[in-house]
């Protein structure tokens, strides 16, 4: 199996705190690779360093390297922007933007396709349908995203990040605020996905992690402390820490 992403000595320090000690990761290609640990370990940081959206983060400091298919992130010169649409983030809480259904996915094709001369309602369609919303939606696509309920906007928020065509996709805990339902349309579509991406998902559950990942990385305060398949963690964990972290002694 292959590495989509391989992290090599990746420390973080925000402010003067460090967050992240020395991690060394692979994320394998075409699966969902889970990242657990308790509240405060670091794994949303972790997240958002492998799209560079740490660099919106004040006083934050990135040291190591994070590939992307070989390429550092981190090395002089990148595209940010680019780096940024190859690797797209679904956030914890759906963030609709202020206009139409419709216009939220189409925003962001037309930012990166400028020239982009094709009717874009079937290309629309073929996204919403990808997030498993379509059909729900299909004769309301001038209503405002605003309208749609949290569970919806979070799909329609999918939706938006699929129409960049990215290659990975990081999720920082998407069901945490939905409905049991709503989480069960986002855990479906995150299993389809991963025929075609690469899925890295944080998450605080780990009835949701035995259910949905391939792989594991388990952190505890700011340490990678074991990783790899997750039947082979989820079974027989190497390290005390995991152990008793999966028996709900620490965490």
């Amino acid at each position: 199996m292959e590495n989509h992403i391989q992290i090599r000595n990746l420390k973080v320090r925000i402010g003067s705190t460090e967050i992240i000690k020395n991690a060394d990761i692979n994320i394998p290609d075409g699966q969902v690779t889970a990242i657990l640990g308790p509240s405060g370990c670091g794994k949303t940081t972790l997240l958002r360093s492998m799209n560079r959206f740490l660099d919106l983060t004040e006083n934050s400091r990135v040291e190591g390297e994070v590939f992307l298919d070989g390429q550092n992130i981190y090395a002089p010169g990148v595209d940010v922007t680019e780096i940024r649409r190859r690797i797209g983030l679904l956030a914890q809480r759906p963030y609709s933007l202020p206009m139409s259904i419709y216009e939220n996915v189409a925003y962001g094709l037309r930012i990166h396709r400028v020239n982009q001369s094709k009717n874009l309602k079937p290309i629309i369609r073929h996204y919403l349908e990808l997030a498993g919303l379509w059909d729900e939606v299909k004769s309301r696509l001038s209503d405002p995203a605003s309208a749609l309920s949290i569970g919806q906007q979070q799909r329609l928020c999918l939706a938006r990040g699929l129409a960049l065509e990215p290659e990975v996709i990081l999720a920082d805990e998407p069901t945490s605020a939905l409905d049991p339902i709503s989480a069960q349309h986002i855990e479906g579509k995150l299993q389809e996905l991963k025929e075609k991406y690469t899925i890295v998902l944080v998450t605080h559950t780990l009835r949701q992690a035995r259910r949905l990942a391939d792989h594991v990385v388990f952190m505890y305060l700011g340490e990678v402390v074991e990783q790899g398949p997750a039947r082979e963690v989820f079974d027989n964990p190497q390290m005390e820490r995991t152990k008793a972290y999966l028996q709900g002694s620490i965490g």
